[in-house]
C-alpha cells in the first residue's frame, strides 16, 4: 500500500516568511518613504538621476529589512563580536593606510572602497547587548566601565579620521545601550550637567573663543568653525555661515501652509546648498510649510514610539536593549538633521532618515529595520 503525500501549495510555503510583521512599523516607515519620494522629486528632479537613484536605495533598504527580519534574535547575538572586531580592526586599517578624500581619512579599499565607520552604527549596539545580556541578573559597575571602554575605542578612532557627525551617531546608539541597562540616574546627571555648563560658557565667551588664532585643543580647525558659525552665521554670510543662513531662510519663508509642491524658490533657484541631502528639510519646509513639518514629525514620533514598543515587549535583555538603541538611532539622525538646517546645532552632516538622498546610510537604515522587524517577528511568533 502506497502512501500519498499532499504538497503545500506556494501559497502555503510563501506566507511563513512575510508572517509575523509588523504592520504599524511597517506603516509608519511608508509614510516617510512616501514623503522621502515626494521631497526628492521637488528638489532633485532637474539633479541628474537624483530621483530614480533615492527609489532605487530604497528598494535596495527593503530588500535588505526583509532578508534581516528572517534572522532571529539569536542568531543577531552569535553575530555580535565578530561584527564589532571586524569593524574595530577596519577602522584600525583606516588610521594606518585608508584613503583620504577632502582631508579626511575615512575609507579604505578592500576590493571595493568601504566606509567602515558606517559599519558601527550598528555593530555598536549589538555588541553592548551581547555584553549586558551575558552580564544580565550579576550586573557591577565594572560591567559598565567595560561597556564604556567597548564605546569609547570606535568613536575615538571615527573622530581621529576625523568624522564628528558619524563619531556622535555612534556615541549615542552605544550610550543608549548603557543607559537602558540600568546606568544609574547619579552617574547620568553629572556628565549632564557638565555638558550644559560648558555649552553656557561657549555662549558667553563666543567673541574670544572664535577669535582668529585662538586654538581648541580638543577640536580640529574645521570643527571649531563649524561651532562659531553655528554661534553667529552671519560672521561669514557668504562662506562658512551660508548653509545655516540659507536653511533658515528657507524654513522661514514656507509659512504655515508651504509655497506648494515644486513652488520653492529658494530650493529650485539653488540657494539650498546640498538641498539633496544633508539640507533636503530645508527643501521639504520651504514648500509644505509648518502643517507640512508637523505631519513629518509626527511620522518620526510614531515611528520612534513603535520601536520603543517593541522594545519594550521584546523577551529577551539582548532584544530590549538591542530594539531600544535601534530605535534611538533614528532618533538621532531626525533630531541631529532637523537641528542642524534649524540652526540649532552645528553642521554635521547627518542625513534625514528616508527623505535625504545617500546609499551608505539608507542601508544602515534598511538594517535597523530589519532588526526592529525580527525582533517582533520573534515576539508574535512565540505568542502564536
Amino acid at each position: 500500500m502506497s502512501a500519498v503525500f499532499n504538497q503545500p501549495s506556494l501559497a502555503r510555503r510563501v506566507l511563513p516568511v512575510f508572517q509575523g510583521f509588523d504592520g504599524f512599523l511597517a506603516f509608519a516607515v511608508l509614510l516617510l518613504g512616501c514623503a522621502g519620494m515626494l521631497t526628492m522629486y521637488s528638489s532633485g528632479y532637474d539633479h541628474g538621476t537624483r530621483f530614480v537613484d533615492h527609489g532605487r536605495n530604497m528598494l535596495l533598504a527593503a530588500f535588505i529589512m526583509f532578508v534581516v527580519a528572517q534572522v532571529p534574535p539569536q542568531r543577531l547575538m552569535m553575530a555580535a563580536v565578530p561584527i564589532y572586531t571586524l569593524g574595530v580592526a577596519l577602522l584600525v586599517a583606516v588610521a594606518l593606510f585608508g584613503i583620504t578624500k577632502k582631508g579626511a581619512q575615512r575609507w579604505i579599499n578592500v576590493g571595493v572602497v568601504i566606509q567602515p565607520s558606517e559599519i558601527l552604527k550598528i555593530a555598536m549596539p549589538l555588541m553592548l547587548s551581547w555584553w549586558f545580556q551575558r552580564r544580565e541578573g550579576q550586573l557591577r559597575p565594572l560591567d559598565f566601565i567595560v561597556a564604556t571602554l567597548l564605546l569609547a575605542v570606535p568613536v575615538g578612532l571615527i573622530m581621529k579620521q576625523p568624522d564628528l557627525g558619524t563619531a556622535l551617531l555612534v556615541l549615542a546608539t552605544g550610550l543608549s545601550v548603557i543607559f537602558f541597562a540600568g546606568l544609574s540616574w547619579k552617574l547620568i546627571l553629572p556628565p549632564v550637567v557638565i555638558g550644559l555648563v560648558v555649552v553656557a560658557l561657549i555662549v558667553g565667551f563666543e567673541s574670544q573663543l572664535c577669535a582668529n588664532g585662538f586654538d581648541w585643543k580638543i577640536l580640529h580647525d574645521y570643527q571649531k568653525q563649524r561651532v562659531c558659525t553655528l554661534l553667529d552665521p552671519t560672521k561669514d554670510p557668504l562662506g562658512k555661515g551660508f548653509h545655516i543662513i540659507q536653511g533658515m531662510i528657507a524654513i522661514g519663508s514656507g509659512g504655515v501652509g508651504g509655497k506648494g509642491f515644486m513652488q520653492g524658490t529658494q530650493t529650485h533657484l539653488e540657494f539650498i546648498p546640498e538641498r539633496t541631502t544633508d539640507f533636503i528639510f530645508a527643501a521639504y519646509s520651504e514648500e509644505f510649510g509648518l502643517a507640512g513639518n508637523l505631519a513629518l514629525i509626527a511620522a518620526f514620533i510614531f515611528l520612534i514610539f513603535r520601536g520603543l514598543a517593541i522594545a519594550l515587549d521584546a523577551p529577551t535583555l539582548f532584544s530590549r536593549l538591542l530594539a531600544g538603541a535601534v530605535t534611538m538611532i533614528f532618533f538621532t539622525y531626525a533630531f541631529v538633521n532637523m537641528g542642524m538646517v534649524s540652526g540649532i546645532l552645528p553642521v554635521v552632516g547627518v542625513p534625514l532618515p528616508f527623505i535625504s538622498y545617500g546609499g551608505t546610510a539608507m542601508v544602515t537604515l534598511g538594517l535597523g529595520l530589519g532588526i526592529l522587524m525580527s525582533i517582533s517577528r520573534a515576539k508574535r511568533l512565540i505568542q502564536s
